[in-house]
């Protein structure tokens, strides 16, 4: 072990928030002396755990995450899109109502890892808001928080309803403030405190996906939100865990069950402050990309890999053709090191209840990722 020291006391590696002899390693370093141990000893550890035909190591932790005491599972997060309350105005528009909370809230990253989050509604990131593009969109925010907040939409709104200290007060704590304004463009967006100083209102996780449908909604597909996310966990202004949906190794510790032959749609966001760009790549197949998802028509196609700067956001597209274990991560090998990362368990339609049995789902789970893509959100 004493090899692993300087790696272990890296400035990149450093972590907060690990506890016993662990204290200040690295999550990086713990998964390689995890790896290290594994290695050479020829065999997994007795207290390895093993989930869907995958072992610990290979750039897994050890460990769970308590996702009951987080408050969100990110299997879940995968489809749980929020229509909000609807009903309609005089006017025949349709309108949907939404209460955001900013709450100071303490959350499990990775094994072990705590980070004192912002949240909206108590998690990272926030609940994906979902509407047709037309809608009237009212958004309660209450600050429950001991920080001033605000919730800035991206899209087209009048300037009262942006949410930046340009156009308003920051709401204060106690405070409240309604956001109301019609949905425009369809497309994959994006909402995020935009409170200063803002790198740390994003960084500290007040942020979430925003999806407009078009009018007459998308093909049918499995669709899925990815939020890319990552967290400097002893604020030296360099992320030291990296995930999508926030828990790192979530996707490897728990494959995401998809069936042979069928559209997959992944709703892709990069919301990493620090660093400067992010990426996705997808292991033996190919994807349409839509930019923004402003777009019906892709604007690349059959690619493996994209690359988004922050607040960047797109629209994926594939099918897996054979059944198998496939990664995606980001090809910047530090952010897979450090948590980004994970895999799709695609089997064959006969084998698919089982696969979401291991995953810790069950059909309910795969009706919700279908929903919104029936002519629009409901």
């Amino acid at each position: 072990m004493k090899h692993l020291l300087p790696e272990l006391l890296s400035r990149r590696n450093v972590l907060k928030g690990l506890s016993g002899t662990l204290g200040f390693l690295g999550l990086g370093a713990l998964v390689k002396a995890q790896n290290h141990s594994q290695n050479h000893s020829g065999h997994q550890t007795a207290n390895a755990p093993s989930h869907a035909g995958h072992p610990a190591g290979n750039n897994h932790m050890l460990g769970t995450v308590d996702h009951v005491a987080n408050g969100f599972d990110p299997m879940q997060m995968l489809v749980d899109f929020d229509y909000g309350k609807v009903s309609t105005l005089p006017s025949g528009q349709t309108l949907r109502e939404y209460t955001i909370y900013a709450e100071d809230r303490e959350i499990e990253i990775a094994p072990g890892v705590k980070f004192a989050a912002w949240t909206y509604n108590g998690r990272v990131p926030g609940p994906t808001i979902r509407c047709t593009e037309g809608d009237r969109l009212r958004i309660r925010f209450v600050n429950t928080s001991s920080h001033p907040h605000t919730i800035h939409f991206h899209g087209i709104h009048p300037a009262e309803m942006d949410g930046t200290i340009l156009n308003g007060p920051e709401i204060q704590p106690g405070g409240t403030f309604t956001y109301e304004f019609d949905a425009e463009p369809f497309g994959c967006h994006l909402y995020h405190c935009h409170a200063l100083p803002l790198k740390r209102h994003i960084h500290k996780g007040l942020y979430g996906a925003f999806i407009i449908d078009p009018r007459g909604g998308r093909p049918p597909a499995k669709e899925l939100i990815m939020v890319m996310n990552a967290f400097d966990t002893n604020f030296d202004n360099a992320n030291d865990v990296y995930a999508v949906n926030t828990v790192a190794f979530a996707y490897a510790n728990t494959p995401i069950p998809l069936q042979v032959g069928e559209r997959v749609r992944v709703y892709l966001i990069n919301i990493l402050e620090f660093d400067f760009i992010n990426s996705f790549h997808l292991h033996a197949n190919m994807f349409d990309y839509y930019d923004h998802g402003t777009t019906l028509t892709p604007t690349l196609k059959t690619v493996d890999t994209i690359s988004q700067v922050q607040g960047q956001r797109g629209i994926l597209e594939f099918a897996y053709r054979y059944p198998g274990q496939y990664m995606f991560h980001p090809h910047i090998s530090e952010f897979t090191e450090l948590g980004w990362m994970g895999h799709f368990n695609v089997v064959k339609p006969e084998d698919y209840a089982d696969a979401l049995q291991q995953s810790g789902v069950d059909m309910a789970w795969d009706r919700k990722s279908k929903a919104g893509a029936k002519g629009g959100a409901k």
